[in-house]
């Protein structure tokens, strides 16, 4: 995946701030460049303009003496001319002279000193202004413009008349500026990235809200989305816990109904192994064992029927410890006879389990009816937490299994011993519902010497 892509991919946070800050260095550097370019033509015209006014000066006062030598009537005002390199300069050269350029300038500024800029050749005459660069004093760049006059005084003789500045004296005000353009843009674009940054985190905090209510959601602390939200989010929180809540109905709906598909299935069948049970004929064993083998399929279906609407329900958290209790206390009454010891060697007062009681009760209570089948004397409870799933161990100390059958006695049917009581549909509703619940079901051997059934479910602290 391009870099690109992941971005777009990326959290609503980082697509929003990498657009607003990719907009806005963007905007700084294209207004940045326009008003450099802006200030640089200006600066550059002014300075056209200053050299022109000098110019026009240089023309102004411009005669022929009595002896045919061009001269100045009065010396220009602007006392740089007078300063030696102060880096403004005039000269005044004859066309036709064709000397070398040392003997071409015929009058010129002080501030060349003993200088004479070497001048391009350009034998024309129209009167205009032209401008050029060459060499000043010192080898530095200068900017000149000039312009060719036939003096009234001796129109034979032409005139080349040339005012020329350094380019620093035009640069470096545009140095200035840049720097300190770009610094008040960059003081500018901190200033827009922060806001940029503290709108997005502002702007996006209710959909952080909303994730936190959809956590205490999921984690059973919420029967639905609490709260109130902006109304660009708001309608959908609404449809949300509406879909909650009629999800809650259909569920309590179909337990109902399964409940009673229940009874008025078994009752009839009940009255059918009642009736057999008084023969002794064929007929009648026949009728008991298909009675039996409806009952279990009977229970098996509308247990997952159960199941799976309680898969789709919200879950809620309940604390463990007491319903391991209460089902503890109910197998101590149910197999007293046997004298059997249940302790819980780590139940921890903490732990809360998400899920519904009632799923929880089916589940346990059918690990714990067939560890308290095959003990011996004693079984353990313990538990511990890894993540956010509980885990829970059941050990008897019975004969326990082959390594090749502990997959096996979470199947629809499956029974370690015909002997002992049971469908063979515990375990196998125990499997389906844990899953349902994203969590499982697993055997292995006991530290006590028989099994170890581990049941995972969803829950923490």
């Amino acid at each position: 995946m391009s870099v690109s892509s992941k971005i777009w991919h990326a959290s609503l946070q980082k697509r929003l701030l990498v657009g607003t800050l990719a907009w806005i260095l963007t905007s700084i550097l294209v207004v940045g460049w326009g008003l450099h370019s802006l200030f640089s033509r200006h600066v550059e015209s002014q300075f056209r303009s200053e050299l022109t006014i000098h110019l026009d000066q240089l023309v102004g006062n411009l005669t022929i003496d009595s002896s045919g030598h061009p001269a100045l009537t009065m010396p220009l005002t602007d006392p740089r001319l007078s300063t030696p390199f102060s880096g403004l300069y005039w000269q005044i050269d004859s066309l036709g002279d064709t000397h070398t350029a040392a003997q071409m300038g015929v009058l010129r500024s002080r501030s060349l000193w003993d200088h004479v800029l070497a001048l391009p050749a350009d034998p024309s005459i129209d009167g205009g202004i032209h401008q050029f660069l060459l060499r000043g004093p010192d080898g530095r760049r200068v900017f000149g413009i000039e312009r060719k006059v036939l003096p009234a005084e001796d129109p034979a003789q032409s005139l080349r008349l040339i005012v020329a500045a350094d380019q620093d004296l035009m640069n470096e005000p545009i140095n200035r500026f840049t720097r300190l353009m770009y610094l008040a843009l960059g003081v500018l674009a901190l200033g827009l990235i922060l806001a940029a940054v503290v709108q997005v985190f502002i702007g996006l905090r209710p959909l952080s809200q909303l994730r936190l209510r959809l956590a205490a959601l999921r984690d059973g602390q919420a029967p639905n989305i609490e709260g109130s939200f902006p109304s660009e989010i708001q309608p959908l929180v609404d449809d949300f816990n509406s879909v909650l809540r009629l999800n809650a109905q259909v569920i309590e709906r179909a337990r109902t109904q399964a409940g009673n598909l229940a009874h008025a299935v078994k009752t009839p069948l009940t009255i059918l192994a009642n009736r057999a049970s008084t023969e002794d004929s064929p007929l009648a064993t026949l009728v008991n064992e298909q009675v039996a083998l409806a009952r279990r399929q009977v229970d098996y279906h509308l247990a997952r029927a159960r199941v799976a609407a309680a898969g789709t329900a919200s879950m809620m958290r309940l604390p463990l410890r007491p319903l391991i209790i209460g089902l503890v206390r109910v197998m101590e009454r149910l197999y007293a006879e046997r004298g059997l010891t249940i302790a819980l060697m780590s139940v921890d007062d903490r732990i809360m389990l998400r899920g519904e009681e009632q799923d929880f009760q089916e589940m346990f209570g059918n690990i714990l009816d067939n560890a308290c089948k095959w003990a011996k004397s004693r079984v353990e409870i313990s538990m511990r937490l890894e993540g956010r799933m509980v885990m829970l161990m059941v050990d008897d100390d019975g004969e326990g299994l082959i390594e090749s059958e502990y997959a096996t006695i979470f199947e629809r049917g499956a029974r370690a011993d015909e002997h002992v009581p049971g469908s063979g549909l515990g375990l196998a509703i125990v499997h389906d519902l844990a899953q349902l619940y994203g969590g499982g079901v697993y055997a292995t051997k006991s530290p006590a010497g028989g099994l170890r059934v581990v049941l995972k479910l969803p829950g923490g602290l």
